[in-house]
């Protein structure tokens, strides 16, 4: 079956940088967009970055832009965040998702089990 693993999570100080990664199993991972979500306590989930699935293409999210790096490495299905300048509202439960490349939740179909990043002031 799909399988989408988050690692890389953790607790970092503002104006600090986390990679979290994506390992994808169970799909032709090559085939599909991918997505990185986030979700705060008490919030929607929301996109943060995704990719197609030749990397060509990139979307961020306003709040994020300039500030994170969505990559993915198709040889080793998985896909990368490189989130830097961090700050305490990117507090948030991460997940990658699997899926069609549109800014829309419903248009992801495969998920992670997320991973947690705690932004301190």
């Amino acid at each position: 079956q799909v399988q989408l693993v988050e690692s890389g999570g953790g607790l970092v100080q503002a104006g600090g940088s986390l990679s979290l990664s994506c390992a994808a199993s169970g799909l032709t991972f090559s085939s599909y967009a991918m997505g990185w979500f986030r979700q705060a306590p008490g919030e929607e989930r929301e996109l943060v970055a995704m990719i197609n699935w030749s990397g060509d293409n990139t979307y961020y999210a306003d709040s994020v832009k300039g500030r994170f790096t969505v990559s993915r490495d198709n040889a080793k299905n998985t896909v990368y965040l490189q989130m830097s300048s961090l700050k305490p509202e990117d507090t948030a439960v991460y997940y990658c998702a699997a899926g069609s490349y549109h800014n829309d939740v419903r248009s992801f179909g495969a998920w992670g089990q997320g991973t947690k990043v705690t932004v301190s002031s």
